[in-house]
C-alpha cells in the first residue's frame, strides 16, 4: 500500500496512484525529499532572521507554494517588513518594495506609458509590481484608488495599462503590511482587495526567551545582511507544481464547502466566505500537507488553515461586534460544530469494547 493507499484508509478516500512532478536540479533524492530539503533550507534562513515566530514563517512558505499573498498584519516594530525581506532574501528571484503612502499613484505601481519622441510613439515603462516577489509596505496608508491598482494584478497576474496587458512574472506573490486601522492615517482596504490575500497572519509580541535572544544578536549586526538564496525562482516554480497535484478526497472538498457555506448562513455574519476563500483555503491546505510529507490532503489541514485563510474575509453584523465577538472567535465556533469527515467504520470501530 502506498501513501496515497494509507491516506484513503485513514480519511475514508478511494484515492488513485500518486505521480508528483520531481523539483529542478534534483539528484539522486526523491522528489518528495528535495522538496521537504528546499523547504527546510528556507524555513531555516527565515527563522534566523525573525525569532520565535516559526507558524508565520511557514504559513508564508504556506501561501507562496500555494501560489497565493499574504497580509501581515500587526502595530509597528514587530517585524512584519523584516520577514518579508528575510522570504525575498531567501529566494534568488526578483524583488522590488514599494512604500505605500498617502500621495501614492496607481501608476506608481503598475508602470506608465511615456511618449518617445525619437520614436514618436508611447512606450509602456514597469513598474514596481514586475517582480517575482512584491512587498507593499504599509499597504493601508495608501488611497482605495491606489489600493486597487493591486486587483488585477493578484487575481490575474497581469498589469492593462492604456489598453495594453502585460503579464507579471512567475511566480508572483504581493507581501504587504499594514498597521491596525486604529493607527493614524490609515486606510481600510476594500473587501475586494482583503479577498484577494490568500492568509492575513498577526506576528505579536515575541516571548520573553525570543526578545532575549534578540537583544543578543541584532544589537551591532543585523542578521538579514548574513542571508544568502538558498531557493531559486526555478526551485519555487517546481515546488508550486508539485503542490498543485496533493490530492484532494471528494469527503475533504465537502468539508471546505460546508465550512463555507456555515459561515455564509451564521446570524452573527453579514458577509461570508467567498468562492475564492473555498479555493484559497485548500489550495493552502494543499501545500500545508506537501510541507508535511504528505501527497492528500486530511480534513485537518483545512481546520488549522481556516483561522489564516476566511478570517479577515468575513465581515460581522453590528450586534455581533457589539458584543465583543470576532471574526475569528466566530469561525472557531463554526469550526467546533461543522462535521469532519470520518473514515468508513470508524464510528463502528470505535464502539467496540
Amino acid at each position: 500500500m502506498d501513501a496515497r493507499d494509507t491516506s484513503a484508509a485513514t480519511a475514508g478516500l478511494d484515492a488513485p496512484g500518486s505521480g508528483l512532478a520531481p523539483l529542478s536540479g534534483a539528484g539522486t533524492g526523491t522528489a518528495e525529499d528535495t522538496f521537504l530539503a528546499a523547504s527546510t533550507r528556507i524555513l531555516g534562513a527565515i527563522n534566523s532572521v525573525i525569532d520565535g515566530k516559526e507558524e508565520a514563517s511557514r504559513l508564508v512558505l504556506t501561501v507562496l507554494l500555494a501560489e497565493g499573498h499574504v497580509l501581515l498584519e500587526d502595530v509597528p516594530g514587530v517585524g512584519k517588513t523584516m520577514l518579508a525581506k528575510t522570504l525575498a532574501r531567501a529566494v534568488d528571484c526578483s524583488v522590488t518594495r514599494i512604500q505605500f503612502t498617502p500621495d501614492l499613484l496607481p501608476s506608481d505601481v503598475t508602470g506608465v506609458s511615456i511618449y518617445n519622441q525619437d520614436a514618436h510613439r508611447f512606450e509602456f515603462r514597469q513598474g514596481p509590481v514586475f517582480a517575482n516577489i512584491v512587498i507593499g509596505d504599509e499597504i493601508n496608508r495608501a488611497s482605495a484608488k491606489t489600493q486597487s491598482a493591486l486587483l488585477e494584478c493578484m487575481e490575474e497576474r497581469q498589469v492593462t495599462v492604456d489598453g495594453g496587458t502585460y503579464r507579471l512574472a512567475e511566480p508572483f506573490m504581493v507581501v504587504a503590511t499594514q498597521n491596525p486601522l486604529e493607527m493614524e492615517g490609515t486606510y481600510a482596504l476594500p473587501e475586494a482587495q482583503r479577498d484577494r490575500f490568500m492568509a492575513r497572519i498577526s506576528l505579536g509580541y515575541p516571548d520573553t526567551a525570543s526578545e532575549m535572544e534578540m537583544l543578543e544578536t541584532h544589537q551591532s549586526v543585523s542578521p538579514l545582511d548574513a542571508v544568502v538564496p538558498v531557493a531559486t525562482a526555478r526551485d519555487i516554480a517546481a515546488m508550486t507544481a508539485r503542490v498543485r497535484d496533493v490530492y484532494v478526497s471528494a469527503a475533504v472538498k465537502e468539508y471546505t464547502v460546508a465550512i463555507g457555506a456555515a459561515t455564509r448562513d451564521h446570524p452573527q455574519i453579514r458577509l461570508g466566505a467567498s468562492p475564492r476563500a473555498l479555493l484559497q483555503l485548500l489550495r493552502a491546505s494543499k501545500a500545508r500537507a506537501a510541507l508535511d510529507g504528505r501527497d492528500f490532503v486530511l480534513p485537518d489541514d483545512v481546520a488549522q488553515l481556516a483561522g489564516a485563510v476566511l478570517p479577515h474575509r468575513l465581515i460581522l453584523e453590528r450586534k455581533a461586534l457589539g458584543a465583543g465577538e470576532t471574526p475569528a472567535t466566530v469561525l472557531q465556533a463554526i469550526l467546533a460544530k461543522v462535521p469532519v469527515p470520518r473514515p468508513p467504520g470508524a464510528q463502528l470501530s470505535a464502539a467496540r469494547p
